[in-house]
């Protein structure tokens, strides 16, 4: 009788049958709604300081142009209110609202698609009774022709998207399925993780195809690959999601918002089979073995502090302090610079935008500490922050290619905007 009420309530979207269940019960759907939109990062996106939580108003830069996030808080005139069950699995699942209009896949409905029924009711519960209605109204979102025509939206996709269930891995435990659906779907990691089409499509959407989560582009910052973390244990990637770093690294651009919002949020377990399933990926080679005589010229030389180049002198001038003579910095708070993803990704710019900016790590629940790190734009010019740049990138093990100074002014003109 009860999986009929529950059948019964997701295919009619009527909330009013809550009340004939026990009210214990109805509150753990609403917790557990609201667990899963922590899973789904709905929050980054929808709610901005200052404003009631989820009623939106994030400008988010696209090629595109701005758009703006909606207000998804149960009011009726402002907000998703009037939505049946129905309309707001259409709108999460496809990307439609409820008047037929078409959203932009800046909401990653291409990944949510492969949520459960289950965690779609928990949500839909969760927003309509446990989330204050709000009456903000944010800006509209109004593109340049012809993007502005989302009617468009409908061929995109058909070409782009797919709309079949999570489909669990065969011969994969209980663990890496569990893994496999929470960043294939909720977490939406291929969002940010897979290379890009032609349509600005993700070139895959889940682990059938070897593209999936292989690394991308996110405005300027390359964006590394996940298939296999090989230079991470499954601790240290769970220790980095849970906190914003580990003994490696540290969280930096788009990623920081990620961890404080969801990933901090995530039980152990869920954590766990998180970093089960990316290791179970694979797909990346190995680390390459370092130089050891490279690794130790840098250190001694740095050491030794004579006949310093511009680069090096501004290392031990601004950097050393904390990332030492080593480039091996202070587990869990300051991140290696040697072997760093960021640091030697083929694009410099998001290694430039933390030297001008500095970064901040998260206060997590079991990192409450906010380190954060300075940043120099006011303190360095951009041949200097070229000639630091480019040392970073080519000292110890790391063999990237050197940085110029038009690189800086092109970063540092966007931090203006």
């Amino acid at each position: 009788m009860k999986m009929k009420l529950t059948r019964t309530l997701i295919a009619s979207g009527l909330l009013a049958g809550m009340s004939a269940l026990p009210a214990a019960a109805a509150d753990d759907l609403v917790k557990q709604g609201e667990y899963i939109s922590r899973l789904g990062d709905c929050g980054a996106c929808h709610t901005i300081p200052g404003k009631p939580a989820f009623s939106g108003g994030l400008a988010i830069e696209s090629n595109l142009g701005t758009i703006y996030s909606t207000n998804i808080t149960p009011d009726k005139e402002h907000g998703i209110g009037k939505y049946s069950e129905q309309q707001f699995s259409d709108a999460v699942r496809k990307g439609v609202l409820p008047d037929g209009k078409r959203l932009y896949p800046a909401m990653p409905y291409p990944d949510y698609a492969k949520i459960s029924d289950a965690d779609m009711h928990a949500l839909y519960v969760y927003f309509m009774q446990g989330v204050k209605p709000s009456a903000e109204q944010p800006p509209e979102t109004d593109l340049s022709f012809p993007f502005s025509q989302r009617w468009g939206m409908r061929f995109w996709n058909w070409a782009f998207t797919d709309d079949k269930p999570f489909r669990p891995i065969g011969g994969a435990s209980a663990e890496v399925n569990r893994g496999a659906y929470l960043v294939e779907s909720l977490g939406h990691c291929g969002s940010c993780h897979t290379p890009r089409g032609i349509g600005m499509n993700e070139k895959a959407l889940d682990s059938g195809d070897e593209k999936f989560l292989a690394g991308g582009s996110l405005n300027g910052w390359e964006v590394p690959s996940l298939r296999g973390l090989p230079h991470w244990t499954e601790q240290e990637t769970v220790d980095y999601l849970a906190t914003g770093r580990n003994d490696k690294a540290a969280v930096g651009g788009e990623m920081t918002s990620v961890v404080e919002h969801s990933t901090s949020w995530m039980t152990d377990a869920d954590l766990k089979a998180i970093s089960a399933y990316l290791k179970f990926l694979g797909g990346n080679p190995p680390a390459p073995a370092k130089a050891a005589e490279a690794v130790s010229a840098t250190e001694a030389k740095l050491t030794a502090a004579k006949s310093l180049t511009t680069g090096e002198r501004l290392y031990l001038d601004n950097c050393g302090a904390c990332h030492f003579v080593t480039g091996k910095g202070a587990p869990r708070i300051f991140p290696e610079l040697d072997g760093a993803t960021i640091v030697n990704a083929g694009d410099p710019t998001g290694l430039i935008h933390t030297i001008l900016a500095g970064a901040q790590q998260p206060s997590t629940a079991k990192a409450p500490s906010t380190l954060a790190m300075p940043g120099f734009a006011a303190r360095l010019s951009d041949d200097e922050v070229a000639q630091l740049a480019t040392f970073i990138r080519q000292g110890w093990g790391n063999k990237a290619d050197a940085v110029s100074e038009k690189q800086v002014r092109e970063v540092r003109e966007t931090l203006k905007h």
